[in-house]
C-alpha cells in the first residue's frame, strides 16, 4: 500500500524522464514580490504567456511595512519590487492581493484562510516555508526563482521524487506545550538535516489532537528539519477549517471533495523510507540558544557543556554561543531580553494571539521591552478586534500592527538592532536574520508572552 504522500505525488505525474527528473504538474503556484521578479523576465524574453493564469496567486509580504501601509514604502529596494509585482500582475493577467487591501497578508497565512490550500493538491511558491501549506493534507515545497518561471510557463515542474519519512507524536502535550514546542523538540532530536531528501508525514496522538492553526505551525517549520515538505493527512478537523472559506469548493462540489478527500490517507500497511516515534509528554516549553533552529532546550535546561557536543561541531557551537553571547552550561531562563515579536507565518494566526492575551491579560508589558504584535493577515486582525483582544492587549501596554512578514526577516523596517536580544515567534535564528548583529531567541507565543510581561526569559507555567 503507498503512503499517502505516493498517492498525491504519482496522480500528479505528466511523465517520468528516463534517468532523470519526474515532470510533476502543480495545482497552486503562489507569487510575492521576491524571487519572482526574474521569472516574470525570463517570459518575456521568450515571448511566453502565463500558461494557467487562474492557478495562479501573488501577493506582496516580505517587504510590506507594518504601519502607514497607505503611504509608499519607504525603502526604494522593497518598493521597487512591490511595484514590479503589480505591474507583472497587471501584464500576464493574474490575481494579486494587493498591499494595504483586506485581501493581503503573508502568502502562507492567506493560502489556507482563503481555501486556496486544498487536500490533495500539489502547491509550490519560490519561499522556503511554503512546506505550511501541508498542514491541510497538501504536498507543498519551495522552489528556486527558475523553477518558478518554469510553473508560469507549463504549470509543471522538474523534480526528483523525494523519500517519505512518517513521524508520530503519541500520547499528551502538557501544559503550555505547543505546536511551536513540538516542532522546536523535533529539530533539536533530528537535526537541521536530519530529514534532508525526505518529505514528512505527521502522525499520532499529539497531531491528531492538534489544532489546524497548530498543524500549521508545525508543517511551516519543516523545512527548518531539511525536510522537502511536511504534512499531515486530512480529516473532520480539515474539512471543518475549510468549510465555507471563500474558495473552498461549495454545494455538490464540498460534497464530493470531501468524499475524495476522505481517502487521503496512508495505508495501515504503507511502508515509508524512515519512520519515527516520539512521546509528547517528553516535550516542554522550548527556546534556542544558537544560530539555527535545532540548537534548542527546553526552557528549564541548560545550554549544553561543550564535552557533549562533538568534536567535529565544537567550533561552530562555540562561534554559535558567542554571537549570542551564552556560555556552555548556561541556564537561560532569567535572562534579560529586548524585543519580543509575535507574527510570521510561523505563528501569525488567530490561536496564536489568543494564546498571546490568555498570559499577559491582567498584567502590562515590561518597561525594558519593545513588543511588535503583527497578524499574519487583515482578516487576523479583524479577528483580534472582532474578538476584542486588541482591547485586552492595549491595557496590557501593546499595540496591534498592520499585517506583513515584519521582523521575521530584515526586509522591512521592523530590525532588531545589532546585539539586543529578540524573543520570537518565527521560523529562523541565523545571524542577522531579523536585522544586522541581532540575537534571536525562537519561542513560542506562550514563551513571548510570558518574556514581554517579566523582561526576561520566562516558563509560562510559573505564569
Amino acid at each position: 500500500m503507498n503512503t499517502l504522500f505516493d498517492k498525491i505525488w504519482d496522480s500528479h505525474v505528466v511523465q517520468i524522464v528516463p534517468d532523470g527528473p519526474t515532470q510533476l504538474y502543480i495545482d497552486r503556484l503562489y507569487c510575492h514580490e521576491v524571487t519572482s521578479p526574474q521569472a516574470f523576465d525570463g517570459l518575456r524574453q521568450r515571448g511566453m504567456k502565463v500558461f494557467r493564469p487562474k492557478q495562479v496567486f501573488c501577493m506582496p509580504d516580505h517587504n510590506v511595512q507594518t504601519h502607514d501601509q497607505d503611504k509608499p514604502v519607504a525603502d526604494p529596494v522593497g518598493r521597487k519590487q512591490i511595484d514590479t509585482l503589480d505591474r507583472n500582475c497587471a501584464e500576464f493577467g493574474l490575481t494579486e492581493f494587493k498591499m494595504n487591501t483586506k485581501d493581503n497578508g503573508i502568502i502562507h497565512v492567506i493560502g489556507p484562510e482563503k481555501g486556496l490550500s486544498l487536500p490533495g493538491m500539489t502547491i509550490v511558491c519560490g519561499d522556503s516555508h511554503t512546506s505550511t501549506h501541508g498542514a491541510v493534507g497538501a504536498v507543498a515545497f519551495g522552489i528556486g526563482t527558475s523553477e518558478v518561471e518554469m510553473v508560469l510557463a507549463s504549470q509543471c515542474i522538474l523534480q526528483q521524487k523525494p523519500k517519505s519519512m512518517r513521524i508520530n507524536i503519541n500520547g499528551k502535550l502538557g501544559n503550555g506545550v505547543t505546536a511551536k514546542d513540538v516542532a522546536l523538540y523535533l529539530m533539536s532530536k533530528i537535526t537541521t538535516s536530519g530529514a534532508t531528501g525526505y518529505f514528512v508525514e505527521y502522525s499520532g496522538d499529539v497531531v491528531r489532537d492538534m489544532s489546524m492553526d497548530g498543524r500549521l505551525t508545525l508543517c511551516n517549520l519543516s523545512i527548518e528539519m531539511g525536510a522537502r515538505g511536511g504534512f499531515v493527512a486530512p480529516d473532520e478537523k480539515t474539512f471543518e477549517f475549510l468549510r465555507g472559506r471563500e474558495y473552498a469548493p461549495k454545494g455538490e462540489d464540498w460534497d464530493k471533495a470531501v468524499a475524495y478527500w476522505r481517502t487521503l490517507k496512508s495505508g495501515d500497511d504503507a511502508v515509508f523510507d524512515k519512520e519515527l516515534t516520539f512521546d509528547g509528554a517528553d516535550i516542554e516549553p522550548r527556546i534556542t540558544y544558537g544560530t539555527n533552529p535545532g540548537m534548542g532546550i527546553g526552557i528549564s535546561e541548560s545550554i549544553p557543556t561543550i564535552d557533549t557536543i562533538p568534536a567535529d561541531e565544537q567550533a561552530s557551537f562555540m562561534k554559535a554561543l558567542n554571537y549570542m553571547g551564552f556560555e556552555p552550561g548556561e541556564k537561560l531562563e532569567g535572562h534579560p531580553i529586548d524585543y519580543v515579536f509575535l507574527g510570521a507565518c510561523t505563528n501569525g494566526r488567530i490561536e496564536d494571539f489568543r494564546a498571546f492575551t490568555n498570559i499577559v491579560k491582567g498584567k502590562h508589558k515590561a518597561d525594558n521591552v519593545v513588543a511588535w504584535l503583527v497578524p499574519g493577515s487583515w482578516h487576523v486582525k479583524q479577528q483580534i478586534e472582532d474578538e476584542g483582544l486588541d482591547k485586552i492587549l492595549a491595557d496590557a501596554g501593546f499595540v496591534i500592527r498592520q499585517p506583513g512578514c515584519s521582523a521575521c526577516l530584515a526586509m522591512n523596517d521592523d530590525k532588531i538592532p545589532a546585539g539586543k536580544y529578540s524573543v520570537s515567534t518565527s521560523n529562523r535564528n541565523f545571524e542577522g536574520r531579523q536585522g544586522p548583529g541581532a540575537r534571536t531567541i525562537l519561542a513560542s507565543p506562550l514563551v513571548a508572552a510570558a518574556a514581554a510581561i517579566t523582561g526576561r526569559i520566562t516558563d509560562p507555567r510559573k505564569l
